[in-house]
Protein backbone atom coordinates (compact mmCIF):
# COMPACT_ATOMS: atom_id res chain seq x y z
CA UNK A 1 0.00 0.00 0.00
CA UNK A 2 2.80 2.15 0.76
CA UNK A 3 4.16 1.74 -2.41
CA UNK A 4 1.02 2.62 -4.36
CA UNK A 5 0.82 5.53 -2.57
CA UNK A 6 4.48 7.05 -3.37
CA UNK A 7 3.63 6.01 -6.93
CA UNK A 8 0.69 7.97 -7.30
CA UNK A 9 1.91 11.66 -7.33
CA UNK A 10 4.73 10.84 -9.81
CA UNK A 11 1.98 9.01 -11.85
CA UNK A 12 -0.20 11.93 -12.05
CA UNK A 13 2.82 14.13 -12.86
CA UNK A 14 3.61 12.05 -15.57
CA UNK A 15 0.41 12.14 -16.68
CA UNK A 16 0.12 15.53 -16.54
CA UNK A 17 3.31 16.43 -18.62
CA UNK A 18 1.95 13.39 -20.95
CA UNK A 19 -1.52 15.61 -21.73
CA UNK A 20 0.61 18.87 -22.70
CA UNK A 21 2.87 16.55 -24.60
CA UNK A 22 -0.20 15.46 -26.57
CA UNK A 23 -1.75 19.16 -26.58
CA UNK A 24 1.40 20.20 -28.27
CA UNK A 25 1.54 17.62 -30.83
CA UNK A 26 -2.16 17.76 -31.70
CA UNK A 27 -2.45 21.15 -31.96
CA UNK A 28 0.14 21.42 -34.46
CA UNK A 29 -1.42 18.94 -35.92
CA UNK A 30 -4.71 21.33 -36.10
CA UNK A 31 -2.51 23.92 -37.80
CA UNK A 32 -1.08 21.17 -40.09
CA UNK A 33 -4.78 20.75 -41.48
CA UNK A 34 -5.05 24.04 -42.84
CA UNK A 35 -1.63 24.89 -44.05
CA UNK A 36 -2.72 28.18 -46.42
CA UNK A 37 -4.51 29.87 -43.39
CA UNK A 38 -1.51 29.15 -40.96
CA UNK A 39 0.93 30.18 -43.40
CA UNK A 40 -0.48 33.48 -44.00
CA UNK A 41 -0.88 34.24 -40.16
CA UNK A 42 2.89 33.15 -39.88
CA UNK A 43 3.83 35.24 -42.34
CA UNK A 44 1.94 38.21 -41.02
CA UNK A 45 3.83 38.02 -37.72
CA UNK A 46 6.91 36.71 -39.44
CA UNK A 47 6.99 40.13 -41.48
CA UNK A 48 6.21 41.86 -38.33
CA UNK A 49 8.82 40.71 -36.20
CA UNK A 50 11.62 40.60 -39.60
CA UNK A 51 11.18 44.36 -39.58
CA UNK A 52 12.38 45.65 -36.34
CA UNK A 53 14.84 42.49 -36.92
CA UNK A 54 16.53 43.76 -39.29
CA UNK A 55 16.93 46.97 -38.60
CA UNK A 56 18.98 46.08 -35.94
CA UNK A 57 21.30 44.10 -37.78
CA UNK A 58 21.66 47.15 -39.83
CA UNK A 59 22.86 49.03 -36.95
CA UNK A 60 24.87 46.84 -35.43
CA UNK A 61 26.63 46.63 -38.54
CA UNK A 62 27.15 50.61 -39.28
CA UNK A 63 27.77 50.80 -35.49
CA UNK A 64 31.01 48.08 -36.43
CA UNK A 65 31.94 49.88 -38.93
CA UNK A 66 31.57 54.02 -36.81
CA UNK A 67 33.74 51.84 -34.79
CA UNK A 68 36.92 51.15 -37.38
CA UNK A 69 36.47 54.60 -38.14
CA UNK A 70 36.77 55.63 -34.61
CA UNK A 71 40.02 53.83 -34.65
CA UNK A 72 41.37 56.22 -37.15
CA UNK A 73 40.08 59.69 -35.14
CA UNK A 74 42.33 62.09 -34.71
CA UNK A 75 43.07 65.67 -33.35
CA UNK A 76 45.21 68.39 -34.90
CA UNK A 77 46.88 70.77 -32.30
CA UNK A 78 48.35 73.47 -34.04
CA UNK A 79 50.77 75.19 -31.82
CA UNK A 80 51.42 78.73 -31.04
CA UNK A 81 53.79 81.20 -32.95
CA UNK A 82 57.10 81.27 -31.89
CA UNK A 83 56.77 78.21 -29.32
CA UNK A 84 60.87 76.70 -29.47
CA UNK A 85 61.38 73.24 -31.09
CA UNK A 86 62.49 71.92 -27.93
CA UNK A 87 59.38 73.16 -26.15
CA UNK A 88 57.39 71.50 -29.09
CA UNK A 89 59.38 68.39 -28.43
CA UNK A 90 58.97 68.02 -24.71
CA UNK A 91 55.21 68.49 -25.59
CA UNK A 92 55.00 65.28 -27.69
CA UNK A 93 56.65 63.41 -25.39
CA UNK A 94 54.44 64.55 -22.62
CA UNK A 95 51.51 63.54 -24.67
CA UNK A 96 53.06 60.26 -25.57
CA UNK A 97 53.05 59.23 -21.98
CA UNK A 98 48.88 59.80 -21.32
CA UNK A 99 47.07 56.95 -21.40
CA UNK A 100 44.18 57.98 -23.32
CA UNK A 101 46.97 58.86 -26.18
CA UNK A 102 48.22 55.91 -29.17
CA UNK A 103 50.71 58.34 -30.90
CA UNK A 104 51.89 61.96 -31.63
CA UNK A 105 53.30 62.56 -34.56
CA UNK A 106 54.90 66.30 -35.32
CA UNK A 107 54.56 68.16 -38.57
CA UNK A 108 56.88 71.03 -38.55
CA UNK A 109 56.32 74.33 -40.30
CA UNK A 110 58.73 73.31 -43.05
CA UNK A 111 56.98 70.22 -43.24
CA UNK A 112 53.66 71.75 -43.03
CA UNK A 113 54.20 74.79 -46.02
CA UNK A 114 56.08 71.87 -48.39
CA UNK A 115 52.46 69.10 -47.97
CA UNK A 116 50.49 72.49 -48.64
CA UNK A 117 52.78 73.84 -51.10
CA UNK A 118 52.35 70.23 -53.15
CA UNK A 119 48.47 69.18 -52.46
CA UNK A 120 46.80 72.53 -52.78
CA UNK A 121 48.25 73.67 -56.05
CA UNK A 122 49.03 77.16 -54.76
CA UNK A 123 52.93 76.61 -54.85
CA UNK A 124 53.50 80.04 -57.32
CA UNK A 125 51.20 82.17 -54.53
CA UNK A 126 53.19 81.25 -51.50
CA UNK A 127 56.70 82.13 -53.23
CA UNK A 128 55.12 85.84 -52.80
CA UNK A 129 54.86 85.58 -49.21
CA UNK A 130 57.82 86.87 -47.29
CA UNK A 131 57.49 84.29 -44.55
CA UNK A 132 56.26 81.04 -43.61
CA UNK A 133 52.03 81.65 -42.18
CA UNK A 134 51.68 78.08 -41.30
CA UNK A 135 51.94 76.86 -37.56
CA UNK A 136 54.02 73.64 -36.40
CA UNK A 137 51.55 70.75 -35.97
CA UNK A 138 50.85 67.93 -33.16
CA UNK A 139 48.86 65.35 -34.76
CA UNK A 140 46.96 62.96 -32.07
CA UNK A 141 45.70 59.75 -32.29
CA UNK A 142 44.21 58.54 -29.16
CA UNK A 143 43.45 54.82 -27.95
CA UNK A 144 40.92 52.79 -29.07
CA UNK A 145 38.84 53.47 -25.75
CA UNK A 146 39.90 57.09 -25.75
CA UNK A 147 38.40 57.35 -29.26
CA UNK A 148 34.40 56.65 -28.95
CA UNK A 149 32.72 60.07 -29.14
CA UNK A 150 32.14 61.43 -25.49
CA UNK A 151 35.95 60.25 -24.80
CA UNK A 152 37.28 62.53 -27.33
CA UNK A 153 35.62 65.65 -26.09
CA UNK A 154 37.34 64.77 -23.31
CA UNK A 155 40.56 64.68 -24.60
CA UNK A 156 39.74 67.71 -26.90
CA UNK A 157 38.81 70.01 -23.95
CA UNK A 158 42.12 68.21 -22.09
CA UNK A 159 44.41 69.50 -25.06
CA UNK A 160 42.96 72.84 -25.50
CA UNK A 161 44.17 73.76 -22.18
CA UNK A 162 47.68 73.17 -22.67
CA UNK A 163 49.85 76.38 -22.89
CA UNK A 164 51.14 76.20 -26.19
CA UNK A 165 48.33 74.90 -28.16
CA UNK A 166 46.53 77.84 -30.12
CA UNK A 167 43.97 75.48 -31.07
CA UNK A 168 42.94 71.88 -31.22
CA UNK A 169 40.73 70.63 -33.92
CA UNK A 170 38.99 66.90 -33.68
CA UNK A 171 39.40 66.16 -37.51
CA UNK A 172 36.10 63.30 -37.01
CA UNK A 173 33.95 65.36 -35.34
CA UNK A 174 31.06 63.67 -37.57
CA UNK A 175 31.84 60.28 -36.16
CA UNK A 176 30.21 61.89 -32.70
CA UNK A 177 27.29 63.02 -34.91
CA UNK A 178 27.29 59.29 -36.54
CA UNK A 179 27.05 58.05 -33.23
CA UNK A 180 24.12 60.15 -32.29
CA UNK A 181 22.21 59.14 -35.42
CA UNK A 182 22.86 55.53 -34.27
CA UNK A 183 21.88 55.85 -30.61
CA UNK A 184 18.33 57.90 -32.28
CA UNK A 185 18.08 54.78 -34.73
CA UNK A 186 17.94 52.20 -31.67
CA UNK A 187 15.25 54.65 -30.25
CA UNK A 188 13.38 54.28 -33.69
CA UNK A 189 13.73 50.76 -33.68
CA UNK A 190 12.34 49.80 -30.09
CA UNK A 191 9.81 51.91 -30.81
CA UNK A 192 9.06 50.64 -33.83
CA UNK A 193 9.27 47.23 -32.34
CA UNK A 194 7.00 48.28 -29.21
CA UNK A 195 3.92 48.97 -32.10
CA UNK A 196 4.61 45.36 -34.22
CA UNK A 197 4.38 43.56 -31.32
CA UNK A 198 1.03 45.37 -30.53
CA UNK A 199 0.05 44.31 -34.02
CA UNK A 200 1.16 40.68 -33.49
CA UNK A 201 -0.81 40.52 -30.20
CA UNK A 202 -3.89 41.48 -32.27
CA UNK A 203 -3.56 39.15 -35.42
CA UNK A 204 -2.64 36.22 -32.84
CA UNK A 205 -5.67 37.00 -30.26
CA UNK A 206 -8.34 37.84 -33.66
CA UNK A 207 -7.01 34.18 -35.08
CA UNK A 208 -7.50 32.72 -31.27
CA UNK A 209 -10.84 34.42 -31.41
CA UNK A 210 -12.21 33.44 -34.30
CA UNK A 211 -11.12 29.27 -33.88
CA UNK A 212 -12.70 29.79 -30.38
CA UNK A 213 -16.04 31.02 -32.32
CA UNK A 214 -15.66 28.08 -34.88
CA UNK A 215 -15.22 25.81 -31.91
CA UNK A 216 -17.92 27.05 -29.46
CA UNK A 217 -20.13 23.59 -29.83
CA UNK A 218 -17.39 21.41 -28.88
CA UNK A 219 -16.43 23.55 -25.76
CA UNK A 220 -19.88 23.90 -24.54
CA UNK A 221 -19.93 19.95 -24.94
CA UNK A 222 -16.75 19.53 -23.23
CA UNK A 223 -17.70 21.64 -20.36
CA UNK A 224 -20.60 19.74 -20.16
CA UNK A 225 -18.83 16.49 -19.30
CA UNK A 226 -16.86 18.38 -16.55
CA UNK A 227 -13.94 19.91 -18.41
CA UNK A 228 -12.15 22.83 -16.35
CA UNK A 229 -11.31 26.38 -18.71
CA UNK A 230 -7.32 25.71 -17.86
CA UNK A 231 -8.01 21.73 -19.93
CA UNK A 232 -9.96 23.55 -22.46
CA UNK A 233 -7.66 26.69 -22.55
CA UNK A 234 -4.67 24.47 -23.00
CA UNK A 235 -5.11 23.95 -26.86
CA UNK A 236 -5.58 27.16 -27.88
CA UNK A 237 -2.75 28.62 -26.09
CA UNK A 238 -0.18 25.76 -27.67
CA UNK A 239 -1.85 27.11 -30.77
CA UNK A 240 -0.23 30.65 -30.21
CA UNK A 241 2.66 29.41 -29.44
CA UNK A 242 3.10 27.35 -32.72
CA UNK A 243 2.26 30.68 -34.38
CA UNK A 244 4.93 32.68 -32.54
CA UNK A 245 7.52 30.06 -33.31
CA UNK A 246 6.72 29.69 -36.90
CA UNK A 247 6.79 33.52 -37.75
CA UNK A 248 9.87 34.17 -35.76
CA UNK A 249 11.59 31.31 -38.07
CA UNK A 250 9.82 32.87 -40.94
CA UNK A 251 11.46 36.49 -40.08
CA UNK A 252 15.10 34.79 -39.18
CA UNK A 253 15.10 33.08 -42.56
CA UNK A 254 13.72 36.70 -43.95
CA UNK A 255 16.60 38.77 -42.53
CA UNK A 256 19.36 36.37 -43.57
CA UNK A 257 18.09 36.65 -46.93
CA UNK A 258 18.02 40.05 -47.14
CA UNK A 259 21.49 40.09 -45.82
CA UNK A 260 22.39 37.14 -48.03
CA UNK A 261 21.08 39.48 -50.75
CA UNK A 262 22.76 43.02 -49.92
CA UNK A 263 25.98 40.89 -48.57
CA UNK A 264 27.47 40.92 -52.36
CA UNK A 265 26.72 44.55 -53.24
CA UNK A 266 28.46 45.70 -49.65
CA UNK A 267 31.38 43.73 -50.36
CA UNK A 268 32.24 45.17 -53.67
CA UNK A 269 30.99 48.60 -51.83
CA UNK A 270 33.81 47.73 -49.64
CA UNK A 271 36.67 47.16 -52.23
CA UNK A 272 36.29 50.21 -54.23
CA UNK A 273 37.13 52.10 -50.49
CA UNK A 274 39.96 49.92 -50.07
CA UNK A 275 38.16 48.49 -46.56
CA UNK A 276 38.01 44.91 -45.24
CA UNK A 277 34.40 45.90 -44.11
CA UNK A 278 31.54 42.73 -44.64
CA UNK A 279 28.29 42.56 -43.88
CA UNK A 280 27.53 40.82 -40.32
CA UNK A 281 24.87 37.80 -40.34
CA UNK A 282 22.33 37.18 -37.92
CA UNK A 283 23.83 36.94 -34.43
CA UNK A 284 23.06 33.57 -31.94
CA UNK A 285 22.02 36.79 -29.44
CA UNK A 286 19.30 38.31 -31.94
CA UNK A 287 18.19 34.48 -32.81
CA UNK A 288 17.32 33.64 -29.62
CA UNK A 289 15.62 37.71 -28.62
CA UNK A 290 13.76 37.07 -32.29
CA UNK A 291 12.62 33.29 -31.43
CA UNK A 292 12.01 34.43 -27.72
CA UNK A 293 9.69 37.03 -28.62
CA UNK A 294 7.68 35.39 -31.16
CA UNK A 295 7.03 32.77 -28.54
CA UNK A 296 6.12 34.86 -25.96
CA UNK A 297 3.99 37.19 -28.05
CA UNK A 298 2.23 33.74 -29.65
CA UNK A 299 0.98 33.10 -26.23
CA UNK A 300 -0.04 36.17 -24.74
CA UNK A 301 -2.05 36.93 -27.47
CA UNK A 302 -3.75 33.71 -27.49
CA UNK A 303 -4.13 33.85 -23.56
CA UNK A 304 -5.76 37.34 -23.82
CA UNK A 305 -8.24 36.02 -26.46
CA UNK A 306 -9.00 32.99 -24.43
CA UNK A 307 -9.61 34.63 -21.23
CA UNK A 308 -12.01 37.06 -22.84
CA UNK A 309 -13.92 34.58 -24.90
CA UNK A 310 -14.35 31.40 -23.39
CA UNK A 311 -16.02 33.09 -20.24
CA UNK A 312 -19.07 33.87 -22.56
CA UNK A 313 -19.45 30.11 -24.07
CA UNK A 314 -21.14 28.33 -21.24
CA UNK A 315 -23.39 25.07 -21.86
CA UNK A 316 -27.21 26.83 -21.63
Amino acid sequence: MKEKTNNKPRSRINAYFTHHLWVLVSSLGVLWRTPLATLMTAAVIGIALALPAGLHVLLQNVQQLSTGWEGTAQMSLFLKPGVPESRITSLADKLRDWDDVAEVRYISREQALAEFREQSGFGGALDVLDENPLPAVLVLRPTAEAAKPVNMEILLNRVQKLESVDLAQLDMEWVRRLSGIIELGKRGVLLLAGLLALAILLVVGNTIRLTILSRSQEIIVTKLIGATNAFIRRPFLYTGFWYGLMGAVLAWLLVATLLGLLSDPVNHLSLLYDSEFSLGGVGLATVAILLGSGIVLGLLGSWLAVGRHLQAIEPT
